[in-house]
């Protein structure tokens, strides 16, 4: 979809210019990067009351100021997440099942620590 002032430019060509340049000022300059990085897409997500209300108070504690912002922090997350998941996967390939080698001096965890590990939610 264009943007409103070329969506009413077909109205008057020059109200629409006028529009562009004025906005194009009271953009603040870290918006201005984005749109000069490359194209940007509209995404819609539904959200159960429950999840929006936990989104708007990790907002407000991340003090993140659009759901835009939250969202996109969301993602760069499980975006690290994911290279983290691919390079493990990686080593267990390289290494073929067996244990990776452990560091000189470190010893290598033991079944408790292991298990205590995988309890760990967060």
């Amino acid at each position: 979809m264009a943007p409103k002032a070329e969506q009413e430019s077909h109205v008057s060509g020059t109200e629409a210019k006028k529009r562009t340049s004025t906005t194009t000022a009271r953009t603040p300059r870290t918006r201005q990067k984005q749109a000069g990085s490359g194209a940007t897409s509209v995404a819609q997500v539904r959200l159960r009351p429950d999840e929006l209300a936990d989104l708007q108070q990790v907002m407000q504690t991340l003090k993140l100021h659009s759901l835009s912002d939250a969202l996109r922090e969301g993602l760069r997350l499980l975006s690290r997440e994911a290279t983290e998941v691919a390079a493990a996967r990686e080593i267990r390939d390289f290494y073929r099942g067996d244990q990776a080698p452990t560091p000189a001096g470190v010893l290598p965890a033991t079944a408790e620590e292991l298990a205590a590990a995988d309890e760990i939610e967060w």
